[in-house]
């Protein structure tokens, strides 16, 4: 078993772990803001992301499929659906292929739209501006590398397919 260290100040590990925290939060409620005009929240931006290029790829839209996607557990991407579906962003609909009660999910007209919308990143572009473009390549390796190794410790094995 390994001991917390008792010296928060010394312990790089949990420092650096608390600045990827905060810097996630910051990052994500200034996007957030950026996207409620549009009247959808980061959550919905990225289902609707991967269900528009599954869609593109002629691949099954399912919760199963998009919470790989998401790597959020399907019940959890059940409920953003079900959220969506009421808000008219996404349809559901059951009863097709092989499965008769796997569930397929399209966008809306007005899902459509706000994917659209959420194209328009400028507060990422503004943040990620304070990175050279090899500062940014090397950011992406390292945090490929953190992802890779926290699924990896996880007790269920998800692999990431985005990047």
């Amino acid at each position: 078993m390994v001991k917390a260290k008792t010296d928060i100040s010394k312990d790089l590990d949990f420092k650096t772990w608390w600045l990827l925290y905060q810097t996630r939060d910051v990052i994500s409620h200034i996007r957030n803001k950026e996207l409620s005009q549009y009247g959808i929240s980061i959550e919905q931006a990225s289902i609707l992301f991967i269900v528009k290029n599954l869609t593109d790829l002629k691949r099954k839209s399912t919760p199963g499929e998009i919470s790989k996607w998401v790597l959020r557990e399907p019940h959890s991407v059940s409920k953003i659906l079900t959220r969506m579906e009421k808000g008219g962003f996404v349809k559901k609909t059951s009863g097709f292929g092989k499965k008769k009660n796997e569930v397929h999910i399209s966008l809306t007209e007005k899902g459509e739209q706000a994917y659209n919308y959420s194209l328009k990143r400028s507060s990422i572009y503004e943040v990620m501006s304070c990175f050279t473009k090899e500062e940014c390549l090397q950011l992406n390796a390292l945090l490929v590398k953190l992802r890779d190794k926290g699924l990896q410790d996880m007790t269920k094995k998800i692999k990431a397919i985005f990047p």
